[in-house]
């Protein structure tokens, strides 16, 4: 895969905020990023809700455990 040039600022420019630059940086950098496919974005959004429920359940049944323990001793 061919990398594309890095941006070049001119050093006249390197001091002060213009905003042309900006965009035209901003927009430079959306050009690299590389988006993923639907599919990808399904599958990875359903493991990433699967972990998070899975994991606010062992939390939810651990703090079950020790209220009831809690209450058996105190």
């Amino acid at each position: 895969m061919a990398k594309k040039k890095e941006v070049e600022i001119p050093e006249s420019e390197k001091s002060g905020f213009n905003i042309m630059n900006f965009f035209q940086g901003l927009k430079e950098e959306f050009e690299k990023v590389v988006w993923p496919s639907r599919r990808q974005l399904i599958s990875e959004s359903a493991a990433v809700l699967l972990m998070v429920t899975l994991s606010s359940s062992v939390i939810f049944l651990v703090d079950k455990f020790f209220t009831w323990a809690a209450t058996k001793v105190f």
